[in-house]
């Protein structure tokens, strides 16, 4: 790039300090404009990476840490999802808007997304996922078991809302290799950590938070009852609560076997009668 500076005072020409500066505005305001603010989705949600550009050729969205693993691709005549779940509309690459749309974005799918056109970077989206929060009562004596959604180095951070509680701060660190388990069970194993024998005084919020990316992942609201309390979990996508419906009497239910009974044997004795009218 070259620098030129147009000077109608008595300075004919700047110094090559001031164009230096001007040089490093210049590719700062450049960068910012292909960097776009973070995408923020609830779990398992659509979720859309914005990017708006001109471009007569191929277009590519990768991940940051993968820059050769496309994910969905346009050119002029189609578009391609080359990766389940990723997706791109030829008529809208047309017309410069090459978006990308996450069509079920879970926490394995967080993190920052690149587009290019021809090789060329030309837009950078983060995508974040909304943190879960899950209330939980729990009896003295019982144990509290906070979910941990990501296979990463995790910090499970405390801060107390029961009297004479532990002080609030970061409770530990968690760092868990990668589960490796088969599709089918891929969304129904996790790993967890276990608070045994609470006493009211562990009452409080309970936040664990992606290390790496300074991110909150699940956040628990504990409160730790009477004795004579029952275990309440209730969250964004859960609902745990005890059934309130009262129990039959028994005697109900030996009526209802009785009938059961009478119906079934009258049942055999004209299924016996139709066949000797058969015969």
């Amino acid at each position: 790039m070259v620098c030129v500076c147009v000077c109608r005072s008595v300075m004919q020409s700047c110094s090559s300090a001031l164009c230096i500066l001007i040089l490093l505005i210049s590719t700062v305001t450049t960068v910012s404009k292909s960097a776009v603010g973070p995408v923020k989705v609830k779990l398992h949600d659509s979720a859309t990476l914005s990017c708006y550009e001109r471009c007569s050729g191929l277009v590519r969205w990768t991940v940051f840490h993968k820059p050769t693993d496309a994910l969905a691709e346009c050119d002029q005549t189609s578009c391609r999802s080359v990766k389940e779940g990723y997706q791109m509309i030829h008529d809208q690459y047309l017309k410069g808007n090459l978006s990308l749309t996450i069509t079920d974005a879970d926490f394995s799918k967080r993190g920052r997304y690149m587009c290019d056109c021809d090789g060329k970077d030309i837009c950078d989206v983060r995508l974040q996922i909304e943190p879960l929060n899950t209330t939980v009562q729990i009896k003295p004596g019982g144990s509290l078991v906070l979910d941990l959604d990501i296979p990463e180095e995790m910090e499970v951070l405390y801060s107390s809302t029961g009297s004479g509680g532990p002080s609030s701060g970061q409770m530990c660190t968690v760092i868990i290799r990668s589960l490796q388990c088969k599709l089918e069970y891929k969304h129904r194993v996790s790993a967890v950590l276990q608070l045994r024998a609470v006493t009211p005084s562990d009452s409080g919020v309970y936040t664990v938070m992606d290390a790496r990316n300074e991110e909150a992942i699940h956040i628990y609201t504990v409160t730790v009852g009477s004795a004579g309390g029952s275990d309440v979990v209730k969250d964004d996508h859960l609902d745990l609560d005890t059934d309130k419906r009262a129990a039959l009497p028994a005697w109900v239910i030996v009526l209802i076997s009785v009938l059961v009974a009478v119906i079934v044997g009258l049942a055999v004795k004209d299924i016996k009668l139709l066949r000797r009218q058969i015969q």
